[in-house]
């Protein structure tokens, strides 16, 4: 399988231990790393089927060598690759064979909790999972909670606003971060936001949420944690078929219940969870809808006789409501494990990505059987229904040829389907380089060239991830400056008080 990335520089590559020597001057020791062998570690992200090894990786443990690293790399026009925990779905950190790859897993402290303000201070390289850890002793948690947050990063979160079950009420990472430390190409050291609600200014640490590594380097974030619900119940119910699941979501919706989280699975998937986990799944449905929902105990109760109401009047065949945190835990257990789960369906398969309006589900959902009997392909369909971030499981086998290309094109198919039925080509995993392609199928060239107007602001020298998000990168001399209005400012003078 081939993937057109920036063709490396030969002259960077013949000067290959010279730039060893000299980052090995800022981060020496182990930090710097330039054998083949070690090297192979790092050659991909989560996304495994696209491998390149770098020229070398480094590992600083302070911002100061950060800072140090990207101002020599700016230096000498050497091209940088940021890296939090490699969990990344969409290949962001995929690395170049002419660039570093900087790793931030040495960034990994608590630097500062206060729980009076509710925000906690942590470094790019600590997990997501290792934030709630840090604050449940206060009764505290960090709300966005991936699949993957027992590995996955802060960092990377930041880069690809990465979401969870959790995120329909509680919001994505960007929903959760009040500020952040960001080191430029340049080395220039930047602070974004900070702990106030709505800081003054521009708001550039929008801007650098879900910015997928580039535009800087995170080496600190801020995050607001919140107390935990008095009370937590979950539902599980089984339907005989998935328009009904759909139809019930919506009118939860529409009935103004937001649930803390309210996820699908199909019965591929449901089969796969409970042969991996055994929690009691029922295996005789076509969709299984977990209905999460907290908040004080009589809000709680209240909301579950209503959910249940709404799923029994769209023809649930069945119902089942936590009787405390443990089966709760265990409901969840199986949706949060269903990733690896599907692994045992398959040799491989190919993790998809993007959101629809949820009214548009069946139809969605029927185009992907159409598509699946067309490519020859099975898929398992595991998605945050509330907020219609489809994650598709396309099933295959790499050893058998064409099979990857065949699994690459039913997904680009069905990204391209979500676009048309008024959706996006990501809700969580980023684009990177598994969908930067597909960006004209959503953007005009206006579109994506205005884009690339903030990069290079950021990156004038086009060095921090190239290669990912935009299909073209242009030079930032050829995109000129943004004329937004000719003439004077249309402003009048403003009176004096």
């Amino acid at each position: 399988m081939s993937l057109k990335m920036p063709v490396p520089d030969e002259a960077v590559l013949a000067r290959r231990n010279d730039i060893v020597a000299a980052l090995r001057k800022i981060v020496p020791g182990e930090g710097t790393i330039d054998d083949a062998e070690r090297l192979r570690a790092y050659e991909s992200d989560g996304l495994t089927a696209y491998r390149q090894p770098p020229m070398v990786v480094v590992l600083p443990e302070t911002t100061e060598q950060v800072s140090a690293v990207l101002a020599w790399c700016y230096a000498n026009r050497v091209k940088a690759v940021p890296r939090g925990s490699g969990t990344s779905l969409s290949g962001g950190a995929l690395p170049l064979a002419d660039g570093v790859l900087l790793g931030l897993s040495k960034f990994k402290r608590v630097l500062h909790i206060d729980y009076d303000d509710c925000i906690a201070v942590v470094q790019p390289g600590v997990t997501n999972l290792a934030i709630t850890h840090a604050v449940e002793g206060r009764g505290f948690y960090y709300a966005p909670d991936p699949s993957s947050q027992i590995a996955c990063s802060i960092g990377g979160n930041v880069a690809e606003n990465s979401g969870g079950v959790h995120c329909l009420k509680y919001g994505l990472t960007t929903n959760n971060v009040l500020g952040c430390e960001i080191v430029m190409m340049d080395g220039e050291i930047l602070r974004l936001g900070g702990s106030q609600l709505d800081p003054a200014g521009l708001d550039l640490l929008g801007i650098v949420v879900g910015s997928e590594g580039l535009l800087g380097v995170v080496t600190e974030v801020t995050v607001r944690i919140r107390p935990k619900p008095e009370m937590a119940r979950a539902l599980l119910i089984g339907f005989s078929s998935v328009e009904s699941a759909g139809k019930c979501v919506a009118d939860v919706i529409a009935a103004g219940i937001i649930p803390a989280g309210m996820e699908m699975m199909d019965r591929l998937a449901i089969h796969a969870a409970e042969a991996f986990v055994h929690v009691g799944y029922p295996l005789d449905v076509e969709a299984l809808l977990i209905v999460e929902l907290d908040g004080v105990a009589a809000e709680c109760d209240f909301l579950v006789g209503e959910v249940q109401r709404i799923a029994q009047a769209n023809g649930a065949v069945s119902l089942r409501i936590s009787a405390d945190d443990a089966e709760r835990n265990a409901i969840w257990a199986g949706r949060k494990a269903a990733f690896p789960a599907v692994g045992r369906l398959a040799p491989d398969y190919y993790c998809m990505d993007g959101t629809i309006p949820r009214r548009r589900l069946p139809e969605v959902l029927e185009r992907m059987k159409m598509l699946s009997q067309h490519y020859g392909l099975g898929v398992a369909n595991v998605f945050h229904a509330g907020d219609g971030n489809l994650h598709p499981l396309i099933l295959y086998d790499a050893n058998r040829p064409g099979e990857l290309d065949r699994a690459e094109a039913f997904g680009s198919d069905i990204l391209r389907f979500c676009v048309e039925v008024g959706g996006v080509l990501t809700g969580e995993h980023g684009v990177g380089v598994e969908k930067r392609d597909l960006m004209p199928v959503m953007f005009s060239e206006v579109d994506l060239q205005q884009q690339q107007r903030v990069k290079c602001a950021f990156d004038p020298e086009l060095l921090l991830n190239p290669g990912k998000v935009f299909p073209k990168l242009h030079r930032c001399a050829e995109l000129g400056r943004v004329h937004v209005h000719q003439g004077k400012v249309p402003f009048p003078d403003l009176p004096r008080f």
